[in-house]
């Protein structure tokens, strides 16, 4: 037996025609179980194809589907202080910013963007879960900021789309500071008589709900978003009672009236252009300005 020719040869052909395979190639739905390949998920917007769970869509991605064409112009979001606490748990808040940066691509949770919504000019936010669980620091507070009195001052729409795990701890009572700055805004906004619509999706929750997200002139939620300022499991240790099947769910929540339509992902970007014509007076609204029906969630 030729040793090098039967063992040491057949390894070393394997290892140099061995494929990487991607970690992400197939993602298991947090409902059923069901694997999807990502490619099929990317193309049906994130959507679970058979039990029409939502998933997470960074930023990039959520513009493409709500302009036309994909075709948006980024607005220049101002630079905050980085770190102005010196904050340091387990590990340095800088160091955590460096690593979200990274991952992500961005420089914070918020990006905002102008561009048409069938043939409609608006201003558009999206807040990046994925960015530090969304958390509201100064850095997202200025371009929520930036992102309504650009909207105020090109007298279009806003739309947000918000996702948060509430404000960000590590800049302690700056991060508060930015629930009534935002609030601010939106009144400056709502002075020029244009609409604020705000999205809600998986999960929005803390001081974004406590503030800015649930201040639009209509609330909207993708089906199955959690939607609350604490969580359930706090809520329920304190007041230690069993909470009801499906509360601070999106459909919990249109069914007791804190939202306006739950409406399928796949129906957001239509919806959206017909409320926002309806507001604006826009060409094209529906018979007797009547707003959409909302999907079945």
């Amino acid at each position: 037996m030729n040793w090098i020719s039967n063992v040491v040869r057949p390894k070393i052909r394997n290892f140099l025609n061995r494929r990487e395979v991607p970690e992400n190639l197939w993602v298991k739905c947090p409902e059923t179980g069901q694997m999807v390949f990502h490619k099929d998920l990317e193309a049906n917007q994130y959507v679970i194809p058979g039990s029409g769970y939502h998933m997470r869509m960074s930023p990039v991605d959520r513009l493409k589907t709500t302009f036309d064409d994909g075709a948006y112009d980024e607005v220049a979001l101002p630079e905050v202080v980085i770190d102005p606490l010196k904050f340091r748990d387990e590990r340095k808040y800088i160091d955590r910013l460096k690593d979200a940066r990274t991952k992500t691509g961005a420089q914070d949770a918020v990006k905002v963007a102008t561009g048409l919504l069938e043939a409609l000019p608006v201003t558009v936010a999206v807040q990046d879960f994925g960015f530090m669980g969304g958390s509201l620091g100064m850095a997202a507070g200025e371009a929520v900021v930036t992102g309504l009195q650009t909207a105020a001052a090109k007298k279009t729409p806003f739309i947000m789309f918000a996702a948060s795990g509430g404000a960000r701890m590590q800049e302690g009572i700056l991060s508060l500071m930015q629930m009534p700055r935002t609030t601010v805004a939106i009144q400056e906004l709502r002075e020029v008589k244009q609409p604020y619509i705000v999205v809600l999706t998986n999960p929005t929750t803390g001081g974004v709900t406590a503030s800015y997200a649930m201040l639009g002139d209509v609330q909207i939620s993708e089906p199955g978003a959690l939607i609350g300022f604490a969580g359930p499991r706090v809520i329920e240790q304190t007041i230690r009672e069993k909470l009801p099947d499906g509360f601070q769910r999106a459909e919990y929540l249109y069914e007791h009236g804190m939202l306006d339509m739950v409406v399928h992902r796949h129906q957001m970007r239509e919806t959206l252009a017909r409320i926002c014509r309806i507001m604006v007076k826009a060409p094209g609204v529906p018979p007797k300005g009547r707003l959409p029906r909302p999907a079945a969630a």
